[in-house]
């Protein structure tokens, strides 16, 4: 028997350019989201870590090749269940990524120049207990990352 899910409580979504300025922009959007659940400050921190990692790698890597960063959207959106799980997902329509299962690997990257450490999936995984990564070349990535928070506090 399949497993009823869980009612959703709240959610949010909104979408921006890929922009670095607008990282701190994601970063406080899932604060503001979260932080009404009332969780510890170190969670409420690794999340916004977590997010940050995920929108850093739609500007640095699925749109690398695009100028007009305008057009080029990042798609940021959060749910949060009736029983205290917590699902974000950052979205793009990049480059993609021909090889998930290698991009993932601790200290791989694609920056020639070795401005990059390889290590933002990584963060991703240990901030949150659960990530998927989907993408396809061409298409885009879809990065989802859950929490369990606990029940809310506060409706």
């Amino acid at each position: 028997m399949a497993k009823r899910a869980d009612p959703i409580q709240n959610s949010m979504k909104c979408v921006f350019p890929a922009r670095s300025i607008n990282e701190g922009f994601a970063r406080m959007a899932i604060s503001a989201f979260v932080a009404q659940l009332d969780p510890p400050v170190s969670v409420l921190s690794d999340l916004k870590t977590a997010v940050s990692e995920a929108v850093t790698n739609c500007i640095v890597h699925a749109y690398r090749t695009r100028e007009d960063k305008a057009n080029c959207p990042i798609y940021i959106s959060a749910v949060y269940t009736v029983g205290g799980a917590l699902r974000i997902t950052v979205k793009d329509k990049g480059a993609g990524i021909p090889d998930v299962t290698l991009a993932r690997t601790p200290l791989y990257t694609t920056d020639a120049e070795g401005e990059r450490s390889g290590m933002g999936f990584t963060v991703m995984e240990s901030f949150t207990d659960k990530l998927r990564v989907r993408s396809a070349p061409g298409k885009g990535t879809v990065v989802t990352m859950e929490k369990f928070l606990g029940k809310a506090m506060r409706a």
